[in-house]
């Protein structure tokens, strides 16, 4: 009788840890989840990829390796918590978003170092596309200045209850074509959206390795950073 009780307890703590369990963790503050409770998007820079909000788990394991992966010198995180209830078809809404590549150059993109608006990519187009299953592979040539035209991968999987996004460039960024700011496939965005009870949670991560240069290594990174950021919250408030 005591074996059974015992047992029934362990699954009943089991189910209601599960219940009230979290994707967040220590680093995410009371501030930044009141402002995910609101509704609100979070955009938070981090210093190392040992500090991200969220915890692996099935959920954000490929969001987190495709960064440990890039182990980038520069970090963004971009959180938003929306209700499953009205938002039923929001994996569909994002993959025609981000799918729709044409489509970024509308983005805006705000500099803070001359304070003026431009647009995020000067040119944006498809080159290739190959679907299998649930993946798809969209090969993409995009002119962002002051970086200029680079090719760029997107990586795109597609489930019933998960959505996984990543770009990555092909090719080296130079800055104003006077010296290399980032190696190939040393700039990525990546882009989650998965099920959390009656909860969907957007979360996303960017990234750059951007080279030491003396007197622009701040504005280089300002830059790329801002970049980032521009594009996923844009992708949010958009869907």
């Amino acid at each position: 009788m005591k074996k059974a009780f015992f047992t029934f307890s362990l699954a009943f703590l089991t189910v209601v840890s599960n219940l009230f369990a979290t994707p967040f963790n220590k680093y995410l503050t009371k501030d930044e989840k009141e402002q995910l409770d609101s509704g609100t998007v979070l955009i938070k820079s981090v210093s190392s990829l040992k500090k991200l909000s969220v915890d692996k788990n099935a959920q954000t394991e490929q969001v987190i390796n495709a960064m440990k992966k890039l182990d980038p010198s520069y970090i963004a995180e971009i959180i938003q918590i929306r209700p499953y209830k009205g938002n039923e078809d929001l994996l569909e809404k994002i993959n025609k978003t981000l799918s729709d590549v044409p489509q970024y150059v509308g983005i805006p993109y705000w500099s803070e170092r001359v304070q003026k608006w431009y647009e995020l990519y000067e040119a944006a187009e498809i080159t290739g596309l190959l679907t299998e299953g649930n993946s798809t592979m969209i090969a993409a040539k995009l002119d962002m200045a002051p970086f200029g035209e680079f090719d760029a991968e997107i990586d795109i999987e597609k489930y019933d209850d998960h959505y996984f996004y990543s770009m990555k460039n092909l090719d080296k960024l130079r800055y104003k074509d006077r010296f290399n700011a980032v190696g190939k496939e040393k700039m990525q965005s990546v882009i989650t959206v998965f099920r959390d009870g009656d909860n969907w949670i957007l979360y996303a991560i960017g990234g750059a390795d951007v080279a030491r240069i003396p007197f622009f290594t701040d504005r280089i990174q300002t830059s790329f950073m801002n970049r980032i950021k521009s594009f996923c919250n844009y992708i949010f408030e958009k869907i």
